[in-house]
């Protein structure tokens, strides 16, 4: 057999605990940790990156992602003393102006043929108007929506008309 000195391997005896000292043992693969701590070191490393991507955003004012989606900022655990980053959703202020302009809610859902309420069970028909079970139906309600040309122009749209190009006499 040859020794570990020829080879320039080295051989542990033993199983290797974590580097975090959880009790649990950990391999070279995950940089000697177990696996528990090694996620949780790979989780933060990409809330870092999250954090200082989108504080670089905050400060360029620069966003390239949509303003509708919320932004991470990193935040400090005080009363721990940890350097832990967590992710906090923190709205955009094109948001807060949105939100608080929203529309006032809408009251009870009724059919709009016989005002019964229909809450969540309500059918949304082609005119427009939200119907109950009985009343779903176009012939029951009297729909004025032409089913008859919305089907017309979607077949035309669907088929449109392929026209040969006209062949020379000889």
């Amino acid at each position: 057999m040859e020794s570990s000195k020829e080879t320039g391997c080295q051989a542990r005896e033993g199983p290797i605990l974590c580097v975090n000292n959880c009790g649990f043992f950990g391999s070279a693969a995950t940089m000697n940790m177990c696996s528990k701590c090694h996620k949780d070191m790979i989780l933060k490393q990409e809330q870092a990156k999250l954090a200082a991507a989108s504080f670089d955003n905050i400060v360029n004012g620069s966003s390239s992602s949509n303003d509708k989606e919320p932004v991470v900022a990193a935040v400090i655990d005080v009363q721990t003393g940890s350097g832990e980053l967590k992710a906090v959703p923190i709205e955009a202020s094109a948001e807060l102006a949105s939100s608080s302009e929203m529309k006032p809610k809408e009251g009870l859902s009724r059919c709009n043929t016989c005002r019964k309420r229909v809450g969540l069970t309500g059918f949304n028909c082609k005119c427009g108007n939200l119907f109950c079970a009985v009343h779903r139906y176009s012939d029951k309600h009297d729909c004025p929506f032409d089913y008859k040309n919305a089907g017309r122009d979607a077949i035309a749209k669907a088929n449109p008309v392929v026209v040969a190009e006209k062949l020379n006499k000889i």
